[in-house]
Formats: structure tokens, C-alpha cells, sequence
């Protein structure tokens, strides 16, 4: 298993997380008919939250990131990339699990919306997340606390 650690994230992993979410949802958003250069990265920089967002590094270098952004009746888990390098390496999961072990601990319900077909399907179920609805596009889930 690869070493990894999460830190904060500041105003100047903007770019490394845009660039990052083209990548990842390239062929997801190229299936479904929506993958548009700019938007991608512009979407990922309008909702830009550091102070809700974790980066994720290898060997002190840039991996990936995840935010957890508090709604007013659970939390909405974001933006969890990956570099495609590091996927299916058991990074995904760990840092998953550390978010829910912190929302398990405070009593929290976490949210998520992942595109249709996307393989991160999985990942979320294996971890009790739940389909409460879907559209064309997105696939909304979520996971009660333990």
C-alpha cells in the first residue's frame, strides 16, 4: 500500500485541483455527452472551498483532494479526486474512511452525488453509502452514521 497524508488546502491548490478534476472526469463527462474543457476546470474553481477541502500527497507531492462542505442537515462529501496513477491503490478508501469515522463521531449524515457509470460507484457502496436518487446525469447518495 502507497504512504499518503492529508493536509489543508489554501487558495493556491485551485489550479492543481482543476486540473486534476479534468482529468478524472474526462471520460465520464465524455460519455454522457458533457465534458467541456473550460467548464470542467471553471465549475471546480467557482466552488473552490479551502477551508472545506483536504489535499491528498504522496511522498509530499500533490495526489489528490477531498472536501467535506457542512449543509444545513448533513455534509456533503466534494471533490475526492485521485491522480488515475494512485486509483484502486487503497488511497481512495483510507482517506474516505477517515472522513467518516470523523462524521461517524459526530453523529453526521453524509451526502454525495457521483456521475452515471462512474467506477467510484463502487467505492462509495462498499463504504454504506446509499442511492437516494438519480437523473440522466448524477447518481445522489448517502450514508447514515454508524
Amino acid at each position: 500500500m502507497v504512504s499518503w497524508d492529508v493536509r489543508a488546502a489554501s487558495e493556491v491548490d485551485v489550479e492543481a485541483v482543476a486540473e486534476l478534476r479534468a482529468v478524472v472526469l474526462r471520460a465520464d463527462l465524455e460519455r454522457l455527452g458533457r465534458y467541456d474543457e473550460q467548464r470542467v476546470r471553471q465549475r471546480l474553481r467557482d466552488g473552490f472551498d479551502p477551508a472545506c477541502t483536504q489535499v491528498i500527497e504522496v511522498d509530499s507531492a500533490f495526489a489528490g483532494c477531498v472536501a467535506l462542505r457542512p449543509a444545513e442537515d448533513a455534509h456533503w462529501l466534494e471533490h475526492f479526486y485521485l491522480a488515475p496513477r494512485l486509483q484502486g491503490s487503497g488511497i481512495g478508501s483510507g482517506v474516505l474512511r477517515l472522513l467518516l469515522e470523523q462524521c461517524d463521531r459526530d453523529g453526521l449524515l453524509v451526502r454525495l452525488n457521483v456521475l452515471q457509470g462512474s467506477p467510484a460507484l463502487r467505492l462509495y457502496e462498499r463504504h454504506g453509502f446509499f442511492i437516494e436518487s438519480e437523473d440522466p446525469v448524477d447518481i445522489f447518495m448517502a450514508r447514515q452514521p454508524a
